[in-house]
């Protein structure tokens, strides 16, 4: 996606120039899997998929949204209360949480109506958080309404990140961590991003590509168990937390239990809750761990925790499908691939995988011959290098 792009989808669209243009790029997360919505750590990356959002003010309330995915038109008259109750209109709701969220918090006042045109290259439902693009995309453009704004200006990337979380989880309504929407606004080219979904704070941790890819293999697989597991797993971690509340005392999520806790507890939990106990205590562990590896440019150790990552994730938090094992056990016996996880929700989705660049199309071989013989799954796979966050065009 150039950088004209947006503008001209929007001049073709709506006969006019846009007045403000963002983009947010979509992102993988190389270790961390569930452990955001327990207020714990994880370690995504921002790569070189963006969405980008055109928008222009109106004087008459109206709210008009386009995306060069669909064919029609969205329109509301205000900002809205309640989400777009229309299956095929769904998507309109993302961004629209968006611009309920930013008036309401004064950082862009959008209540006299805008024209708002979508589009990128960010793939829908390929675990690249198409989702938390587009919101933080939208985010930055209002704010750039703002005829003080320039492009290149500095954006306050946490709070639009912010205002685009409470967007997904308050308007759209989706029980999401805050993983998402910070990877894509704050990750930077040739990093990874340690996040503490707690504090909030940060650190930059360096990844050089130059040897290794990120390769997400999107199964093309979506279980019927996907929606209604994500949500079972996060009243189960609730639940648990407050059991080890009750038990220790000080525990308000699932952050605050060591290994030492856990262990000295266990026996005090059903046998489910102790596998999702233990699945985020190590999974924080392993986190840390992953960071500290790629600090060191030590790509077999970050790849090690990837592949332990994956088997807590199948075994103890039992979020996996075989269609995500296949792609892994390939990962495994594949030479050049250093780690590969499930990535996302869970009971399909996509894989992350960290390749030597040499390998990468050994792997995606492999990949498609084993799912289209053992699955009759047709992947896509994706290449991935790291990128910018959310900016101004």
């Amino acid at each position: 996606m150039t950088a004209g792009e947006p503008r001209a989808a929007f001049s073709e669209a709506y006969g006019r120039t846009p007045t403000a243009v963002a983009s947010a790029p979509g992102r993988v997360n190389l270790v961390g899997g569930h452990t955001d919505y327990n207020e714990g750590l994880v370690l995504p990356m921002a790569v070189d998929l963006r969405t980008a959002v055109a928008l222009a003010p109106r004087d008459d309330g109206r709210i008009r949204l386009r995306s060069t995915e669909f064919a029609d038109e969205v329109v509301v008259d205000g900002l809205p209360d309640d989400p777009i109750d229309d299956r095929d209109d769904s998507w309109a709701n993302y961004p629209l949480g968006v611009l309920v969220e930013l008036d309401a918090a004064g950082l862009a006042p959008v209540g006299d109506g805008l024209d708002l045109l979508v589009t990128g290259d960010v793939p829908q439902g390929a675990g690249l958080s198409s989702s938390a693009a587009l919101e933080v995309a939208t985010a930055a453009a209002a704010y750039g309404l703002d005829p003080g704004v320039e492009t290149g200006t500095d954006l306050p990337k946490g709070r639009l990140a912010e205002a685009a979380w409470r967007a997904e989880t308050g308007f759209v309504g989706l029980d999401c961590g805050i993983m998402d929407q910070y990877a894509s606004a704050l990750c930077r080219a040739d990093e990874a991003l340690f996040l503490d979904c707690r504090s909030r704070e940060t650190e930059r941790v360096p990844f050089p590509d130059d040897d290794y890819r990120v390769v997400v293999v999107d199964t093309r697989v979506e279980h019927e168990l996907a929606a209604s597991a994500y949500n079972d797993r996060v009243a189960e971690c609730r639940e648990a937390a407050e059991r080890l509340n009750d038990l220790l005392g000080g525990v308000d999520t699932l952050r605050d239990v060591d290994r030492d806790d856990f262990l000295a507890h266990a026996d005090h939990l059903s046998a489910p809750l102790r596998r999702r106990v233990r699945h985020v205590v190590t999974e924080n562990e392993r986190v840390r761990a992953a960071a500290a590896a790629l600090s060191a440019g030590d790509f077999d150790a970050v790849g090690d925790r990837m592949y332990e990552s994956h088997a807590s994730l199948r075994d103890d938090y039992e979020v996996s499908c075989r269609e995500l094992d296949a792609v892994v056990d390939v990962a495994w016996t594949t030479d050049g691939v250093v780690g590969a996880r499930m990535t996302g929700g869970g009971f399909g989705g996509s894989v992350v995988a960290l390749v030597a660049a040499d390998a990468v199309d050994e792997f995606s071989a492999r990949v498609d011959r084993a799912l289209s013989e053992e699955a009759d799954v047709h992947p896509r796979t994706f290449v991935c290098a790291s990128a910018e966050g959310v900016r101004l065009e």
